[in-house]
């Protein structure tokens, strides 16, 4: 694809990286085929390839409409485009490229900035989140409908955890969100780790993984955060920590990123590139470990959702279903388990409409096998596809921990 970029765009500080990812699109369309968004809408601006072509024209000059806004707002970030697409373009970072200098050239409606700015200091802070979810448990029988479903369905208790014993050390991501909406899935996989003999080091210095923020227009605190996780982490990793684990794969993806976001911050960049480099899926460790010697599988029927952040950014599909077969659980079918669940960060609430369709028709296509439970890698898909209250869903580790138990 060829470019011109406007002189106020080549000064930008990423105008490089958006011109080599533009240039490398052949505009094959074969992206448009796997795109959530493009398959609900059928609109050429609601698939990448669309998207792809309103980015270049306003680097290009072009100006910047509310309706280029919405078109970009739209998109989930699933990367399912990328697993797709023959030329290897790099399709999520041209977007956060593109939405950058979008945003600052199209001011949002004062509903959608006080919606994002909420967004952004309540879930950025886990107790002041927690407090919002106790105010709500209280509150539920008088709220509307639609924020009931975003309130976890139970209040499961999440036991102890265990105290730092091991010679063999990792730490663990606790996240933002999830303490509140899922605060057994840390405490499960600190329980599973420990029976392998890895104690889970606190951190409590770390704090949201920064992907919140640098998805809603405020992509420089979300680097801040990064940076601050970094200084957090780095005397433990020096120390002989062997990993950072993250029970939820939407942080994972953000913090593999950290070497390539900060590659040009001279003090951070050889860090941030250890850091992802050192960053895994808990199914990468557990995966390597004897779960085999401890876990006693449970018969009931499980399906498994595989989230967008797993299989399309760290190319980690599949992995979850193949450690519970190997540890001998009852698997079943789901059809089309490529495609988003409409969940995506915030996606939920910032575009409640269209992650409701894709959250119905994940939820068809899981419970095809009838599952009794649904199980996922994710905090973000596992409350939002809760909240339709059919089939239950919880954390992966959580059915571990529970067979270990037994």
């Amino acid at each position: 694809m060829q470019t011109r970029f406007s002189d106020e765009s080549k000064r930008l500080p990423r105008a490089e990286e958006a011109e080599r990812i533009l240039r490398s699109c052949v505009h094959c369309g074969f992206c448009n085929a796997t795109c959530p968004t493009y398959q609900l809408l059928g609109d050429e601006l609601d698939g990448p390839r669309g998207r792809i072509y309103l980015i270049k024209q306003v680097l290009e000059g072009q100006p910047a409409t509310a309706s280029t806004q919405l078109h970009l707002d739209r998109c989930l970030s699933c990367r399912n485009c990328e697993t797709t697409c023959p030329s290897g373009v790099d399709y999520h970072n041209l977007l956060d490229i593109g939405r950058a200098v979008v945003d600052a050239a199209v001011p949002r409606p004062p509903s959608q900035r006080a919606l994002r700015l909420g967004l952004r200091g309540l879930a950025g802070s886990p107790e002041r989140f927690k407090t919002l979810l106790r105010l709500g448990a209280v509150f539920r029988p008088v709220l509307p409908a639609n924020l009931v479903a975003k309130l976890p369905r139970d209040a499961a208790p999440h036991g102890e955890r265990p105290a730092v014993r091991h010679a063999r050390a990792v730490l663990m991501l606790e996240g933002c969100v999830q303490p509140g909406l899922s605060p057994n899935t840390n405490a499960a996989a600190a329980r599973v780790l420990d029976r392998l003999g890895i104690s889970v080091i606190p951190s409590v210095e770390a704090g949201c993984c920064g992907a919140l923020d640098y998805h809603l227009d405020a992509q420089s605190t979300g680097l801040d955060r990064a940076r601050r996780n970094i200084d957090a982490w780095w005397p433990h990793l020096q120390n002989g920590a062997e990993a950072i684990v993250q029970t939820a794969s939407g942080c994972g993806a953000f913090i593999k990123d950290y070497g390539h976001l900060l590659e040009h911050d001279h003090a951070y960049a050889a860090k941030a590139r250890q850091v992802s480099e050192r960053a895994l899926d808990l199914v990468q460790v557990l995966g390597n470990e004897p779960l085999e010697e401890i876990c006693a599988a449970r018969s009931q029927r499980i399906a498994v959702h595989c989230p967008c952040t797993l299989q399309h950014a760290q190319k980690l599909g599949g992995t979850v279903e193949a450690l519970l077969a190997r540890l001998g659980f009852n698997l079943t079918e789901v059809p089309d388990g490529h495609l988003c669940c409409g969940s995506a960060g915030t996606y939920s609430l910032t575009q409640p409409t269209l992650a409701r369709q894709l959250r119905d028709n994940r939820l068809n296509a899981l419970e095809s096998g009838r599952p009794e439970l649904i199980v996922t890698a994710n905090v973000g898909c596992q409350s939002h596809l809760d909240s339709a209250g059919r089939t239950p869903v919880r954390h992966w580790i959580e059915l571990v921990d529970q067979s270990l138990a037994e």
